[in-house]
């Protein structure tokens, strides 16, 4: 237990927390490693065969030198720290990922070093720094049984060269291989060099022959990443065993001084402490700025260089499953420490995996974001290996310095002048951006030692031997050491000399001369090597920092707070709006959006606004404090209005400072630590073998001092810390409790962030697949009740309830976050992957089935529910519903090229047709195909959560989207129209020849000829968006050319979705106003409900005038008796006014139409037609309807009459103008040769006076001129000035805004 106290109250500030070595246990033997055969039982679950038969087989196919056996941890000191307690298994899992591994004299024996780091459940990390060499094998027992296990291999490997031609059939029936098989080739032996790895296999291992070597790892656990100190701390103690001076102290005295008397370096301090031979320095970056990364982001970019991070960045920004590929260890961390460092301020949420251990390439099958390092065997190419998932994976070849995109992610923002901006950091430091080479400095370490060995030995014991607290080394010694070194023989007598005191006069010349080798200020070119890495991370970090805070430097504008406690906000966070999405993007520059839009809708993105909101009622997370803290800086420097976003490019402006200040550091060390000193050990202890890792004295180093000046200081900040935090437990929330709202608060899959590496038996791997499950099943319910809840405030708005809080952008990002759900949901408990879609590979499987169902039974496919009625009561007939149907429609779309492209494809379509969720249950009926395609634990297969899941989905046919039309813009589409006549009087349009005209909001579709009689046509076209206008017209020729149409019905025929454009009127000479051809205005058609899934549940469409009301000529309205109230008439106006304003505040590309603003109902001239007819006197001259255009045409007349007459010049000099443009206007609609009758008249008037800004202009003339007195009534509103000047002052209010008009309005008119 002495190893547990002690450890407990000083551990958290110490700099190591352990010291271990693993390698092969003499002993237990040899035994195959228990991973490799769960790897096994795995593979044969997956594969379905019997799985205990399998792995109770031996292996004999490998030769035993490329075999994993099982390492063990032989010895680690303390026992165990409260704060970070000790895990073996992991430890072991992580120290040797490959298990031990065999060599022998012909194989390259050079150590090499990797990292690793095990983060545990709250998040927090351990960093692990590994050294591994090779140690002859001394045991007899190990080498014989080696040499047993070569001879099995042998005959084995005889014995399947005879069966050669009878093996051949089961080879091929193998060589189908699945997602893992290609994966187990990295178990292989990855670490042999290729000029051995052929020779290796065919000469083998003879045991009077070959000296056998296995691998050793001596590694530090620690706190803090300090990569380059513990890395170099570990090479000296490899040095002390392989070298042939021995150390000047035992290896307990360093190892011990290491983990108990080094301390970690306060915040803003540099510390150096002393290994066996040279001295040890590390910095800590200050309160103010970034947080510690030692790991060299130099090596990152020089691997993959500037443009290639710059991607993999983005997309770990945005979340998606990140697989780093390469040989080496300590490459798959430099890139995936390296990458997450840059993150700051924000943090990766979700698994992270750097080195993936083979017993774990399961996880790849996580249906979860997740960042994961996977080694490769040499060789190995990059299309044999088949990963569970692709849709949405970035894969990153570390080796071959490239990496593979998902499809259409959007771009980080300003990227080319970023990566500018790098390149010239990188250069600065002599480094260039392209990258591509590999690391400059090698895994090897031994080739560091020999020339730095000289410079560095003398002045590092100089500085040990003058240290008066260290009393193990007098300053003689130093003498004797230097003059002798480098003399084999005379270095025994050295240490003789050291151990019997013998004293030599002092060499004051050999010591001044030895000093002039030193580096650069009195340090050691090693030393400075790693000033000028640490100076090149600073300064590329600080360039990625100045980008957030460029971007988000008004984010606090934002942030929602609106609790008044901790408790009720975590209590609600779920319902909870944190942040104004809408509000945020909208005050951005148009260029981020795509990037941004995307970007907020993260759990990284989300757990930093969560930090913001509990700053205010607790201390802040130190990210955030370091983030606020720039931002404003920036703003003492750059005071700017927060509404005027800029997209100029801003370069970073800490960079020198940031680098003068770890210098200053590193020039000038704070703090030095105890030096190691000889400890309390038996006579006879401390003796070691050259080249053989000593069996250290665990008496020794179980326990640290009782006491020193920094661990008493630590305790009692934390004594203090601990009172205090009792004194304010009653204001904050009990913290059990607190942790498991923050755990729902924070979402799924951070349980998920390690995998848990101790217990591996296939019943762990059960369990966390269905967390899994359980995982997938909360995010779809999240991500469907949000773009419900978004979307139905975005339509509550359309209809004048509220503020809207969707745009456009955020609606397409929440759908690509679900098209993005289901393909992980699909990818999850695949058997075998066919393609980088596992969505489209399921629907090809069902298409392939159905249609052969088909053809056998020589009837349409009839599986579920396959006609859906009319949409309307008259008119089209019913379309054909199907998942076959709508994949042929995504299928003959040559514009999408891939898998993934096809299946989101298909996904926006079934949205927008409202049959996602029947199309998917449709599609998972089919239980034996699901069954062949998925393994017992998929979500797929799990029936409760499926239906679960199929519920979420069917609750988005509550709104409508246009996911699918708003997206393929230039893909053709077939469209049908139906012409409907009222019916009593339809027999009137036998002579003459009707056309169409279909506009939508992305084009129009040209005349369509109507061959005559025949009221119904299908066409195809350029997608036209959601459709605006029809017009439709005839020839007027032959006797009998008058037709009477009650509406026309437009149907796309892929969405399904149909508009009705009603009309009412007639179309001929001498009928109605007598107009030959009319622009009408669509409405969405609502589909009928009758049929399953809850399809008429819906809100009213977009586009749908609150009053249903057919259009109706004016004289008609005027002999009914519910004429509008002049203040009814008023608020129509205001009303109207008020709409188009609001569609210019929109974002340009969700605007919709401004058309219907003008001529639908309830429109602009809508509401000016029942001005204009308030109080007009329609009586009938002779059964002649007099319409208001007849009086735009007595204005003219009479304006015209009297300017020939000369009564112009009694009229104020401004009204001639006016009357002049009004009379060109009214001549140039009189005179175009469309035959758009009367009110079509008045409706373009009106349209052009709008675009043209001449309304107001014309209004006083019309109500001023003499004409009115016959047409209108007295208490007209016309003739009311207060009412006119009113309404003069609500159309000015449009001249702000750049009205434009269709073309199917404007077409013909030449002004």
């Amino acid at each position: 237990m002495s190893a547990t106290m002690s450890g407990s109250g000083s551990a958290p500030c110490r700099f190591a927390h352990y010291f271990i070595v693993c390698g092969l246990d003499d002993e237990t033997g040899l035994e195959p490693d228990a991973l490799a055969a769960l790897y096994q039982w795995l593979e044969a679950d997956r594969q379905g065969k019997d799985p205990e038969a399998t792995a109770a087989g031996e292996n004999f196919d490998q030769s035993p030198l490329k075999r994993t056996f099982k390492s063990k941890v032989l010895a680690h000191y303390p026992e165990n720290i409260e704060c970070n307690p000790f895990d073996q298994d992991a430890v072991n899992m992580l120290c040797m990922p490959k298990g031990l591994s065999f060599r022998t004299q012909r194989d390259s024996l050079a150590p090499h070093f990797h990292s690793f780091l095990i983060t545990r459940e709250d998040g927090s990390r351990t960093y692990g720094f590994v050294h591994t060499f090779y140690e002859e094998v001394t045991s007899p027992q190990i080498c014989s049984a080696m040499q047993t296990l070569h001879q099995m291999h042998q005959a084995e490997h005889n014995t399947s060269a005879q069966n050669c031609p009878s093996s051949s059939s089961s080879s091929s029936s193998s060589s189908s291989s699945s997602s893992m098989d290609s994966l187990s080739s990295s178990l292989d032996d990855v670490d042999s060099p290729s000029t051995h790895g052929g020779r290796r296999s065919c000469e083998g291992y003879d045991s009077v022959r070959d000296t056998l070597y296995v691998s050793k790892a001596m590694c530090l656990i620690a706190p803090m990443p300090f990569m380059h100190a513990c890395k170099r701390f570990l090479a000296q103690m490899h040095r002390a065993v392989s070298c042939s001076p021995p150390p000047p102290l035992p290896l307990e005295s360093y190892i011990y001084n290491v983990l108990y008397e080094v301390p970690l370096p306060a915040s803003g301090r540099s510390l150096k402490f002393h290994g066996v031979y040279e001295p040890i320095l590390c910095q800590r970056p200050g309160v103010g700025e970034l947080p510690l990364a030692d790991f060299p982001l130099a090596d990152a970019f020089r691997l993959l260089g500037v443009e290639n991070l710059v991607q993999l960045f983005t997309c770990v920004l945005l979340e998606m499953q990140i697989l780093l590929y390469s040989q080496d260890y300590q490459r798959l961390m430099v890139v995936a420490e390296g990458i997450t460092t840059l993150l700051f301020p924000f943090q990766w949420q979700h698994v992270y995996v750097p080195i993936l251990p083979a017993s774990l390439l399961h996880f790849l099958d996580a249906p979860v974001p997740y960042l994961m390092g996977l080694q490769s065997k040499e060789g190995t190419d990059r299309s044999k290996l088949e990963l569970p998932q692709e849709a949405n994976l970035c894969f990153v070849d570390i080796d071959n310095h490239c990496i593979e995109l998902p499809e259409d992610f959007p771009q980080f923002p300003n990227r080319s002048e970023f990566i500018q901006e790098l390149s010239e950091v990188l250069l600065s430091f002599g480094q260039s951006p392209e990258g591509g080479s590999g690391s400059p400095e090698p895994a090897v370490m031994s080739s560091q030692t020999s020339t730095l060995e000289k410079e560095l030995k003398s002045t590092s014991l100089r500085e040990l031997a003058d240290d008066k607290r260290n009393g193990n080394l007098g300053g003689e010694a130093l003498d004797v050491l230097e003059l002798l070194q480098g003399n084999p023989t005379l270095e025994r007598l050295q240490a003789l000399a050291k151990r019997t005191g013998v004293k030599v006069a002092r060499l004051e010349a050999l010591a001044a001369g030895q000093k002039g080798d030193e580096g650069v200020g009195g340090r050691s070119p090693v030393e400075e090597e790693e000033l000028r890495n640490a100076k090149l991370n600073v300064q590329l970090r600080e360039v990625f920092a100045a980008r957030f805070a460029t971007m988000f430097a008004d984010y606090e504008s934002f942030v929602i707070q609106n609790s008044p406690d901790l408790e009720s906000w975590l209590t609600n966070r779920e319902q909870m709006h944190n942040f104004d999405k809408a509000s945020f993007l909208s005050d951005q520059p148009e260029p981020y959006l795509p990037f941004l839009s995307h970007f907020i809708e993260t759990q990284m993105f989300a757990t930093f606004i969560d930090n913001k909101i509990m700053s205010q009622w607790e201390e802040k997370e130190p990210l955030l404090r370091v983030f606020d803290g720039r931002i404003e800086k920036a703003r003492l420097y750059n005071v700017r209005a927060p509404s005027l976003r800029s997209s100029v490019y801003q370069k970073c402006t800490f960079l020198k400072e940031s680098a003068q200040a770890i210098e200053q550091r590193l020039r000038k060390i704070d703090h030095t630590a105890i030096h190691p000193h000889l400890l309390d050990m038996k006579i006879g202890q401390g003796k070691y073998q050259q080249g053989f890792f000593p069996k250290l004295q665990a008496d020794v180093l179980a326990s640290g001092p009782t006491s020193n000046k920094w661990s008493n200081r630590t305790c009692s900040t934390q004594r203090r810390v601990e009172r205090h935090r009792q004194q304010n437990e009653h204001l904050v929330l009990d913290n059990e409790l607190k942790e498991k709202y923050m755990q729902e608060a924070r979402n799924l899959g951070k349980n998920l962030r390690q995998p848990k590496l101790s217990d591996l038996s296939p019943a762990v791997i059960a369990q966390t697949n269905w967390k899994f499950v359980e995982g997938l099943l909360k995010e779809c319910k999240m991500k469907t009740k949000r773009m419900l809840v978004e979307k139905m405030g975005r339509e509550a708005v359309e209809l004048g309830h509220g503020e809207a809080n969707i745009t456009g952008l955020e609606e397409n990002t929440l759908i690509a976050s679900l098209c993005d759900l289901l393909e992980r949901i699909w990818s999850h408990g695949l058997q075998v992957k066919q393609g980088k879609s596992a969505l489209w590979s399921h629907l090809l499987h069902y298409q392939a089935r159905e249609e052969k169902n088909e053809q056998q039974a020589e009837s349409p496919v009839s599986n579920g529910q396959e006609r859906r009625k009319t949409e309307s009561s008259v008119g089209l007939p019913g379309l054909r519903v199907s998942v076959i149907q709508d994949m042929r429609h995504i299928q003959s779309m040559a514009e999408i090229k891939t898998d993934v492209g096809r299946a989101r494809a298909w996904i926006r379509l079934s949205l927008e047709k409202k049959l996602l969720s029947q199309h998917l249950k449709q599609l998972l009926s089919n239980q034996a195909l699901t069954k062949k395609l998925y393994k017992r634990y998929a979500f797929l297969r799990c029936e409760e959560e499926k239906e679960q899941f199929l519920f979420h989905l069917l609750s988005l046919n509550a709104v409508d989207y246009f996911c699918f039309t708003s997206v393929f813009t230039t893909i053709m589409i077939p469209y049908r129209a139906v012409i409907i006549p009222i019916k009593k009087l339809s027999n009137a349009m036998t002579t003459s020849n009707p056309w169409l005209c279909v506009s939508g909001e992305l084009g129009d579709s040209g005349i369509l000829q109507i061959t005559k009689n025949i009221l119904e046509m299908t066409f195809d076209c350029q997608n036209l968006g959601k459709l605006t206008t029809v017009q439709l017209g005839h020839d007027n020729s032959g006797l009998l050319a008058k037709w009477l149409v009650d509406c026309v019905m437009v149907r796309n025929e892929i969405t399904g979705h149909t508009y009705k454009f009603p009309c009412g009127r007639w179309l001929g000479k001498g009928v109605d106003d007598g107009s030959l051809e009319r622009v009408l205005i669509g409405e969405f058609v609502v589909p009928c409900g009758d049929d399953e899934g809850g399809r008429g549940s819906k809100t009213p469409p977009l586009q749908r005038s609150p009053s249903q009301i057919r259009r109706i000529s004016i004289t008609s309205l005027t002999g009914r008796g519910n004429k509008p109230t002049t203040v009814q008439i008023q608020e129509s106006i205001g009303e109207a006014v008020n709409n188009i304003i609001k569609h210019f505040h929109k974002p340009e590309k969700e605007r919709g139409s401004l058309t219907v603003l003008l001529c639908g109902e309830g429109g602009l001239v809508w509401a000016l037609e029942q001005f204009f007819h308030h109080g007009f006197r329609s009586a009938r001259i002779f059964q002649k309807n007099v319409f208001v255009w007849d009086f735009f045409e007595r204005i003219v007349a009479f304006l015209e009459n009297r300017d020939q007459t000369g009564d112009l010049q009694e009229s104020p000099e401004p009204l001639s103008l006016n009357s002049e443009s009004l009379c060109r206007y009214v001549n140039a609609i009189n005179n175009m040769p469309r035959n758009i009758g009367k009110d079509g008249k008045f409706q373009l008037l009106v349209c052009l006076g709008a675009r043209d800004r001449l309304l107001p202009q014309w209004l006083p003339l019309l109500a001023e001129c003499p004409v009115i007195m016959r047409m209108y009534e007295e208490n007209a509103l016309l003739r009311d000035k207060l009412t006119v000047s009113s309404l003069l002052g609500v159309l000015e209010t449009l001249h702000d805004f750049p009205i434009t008009l269709e073309t199917s309005l404007t077409k013909s008119v030449e002004l």
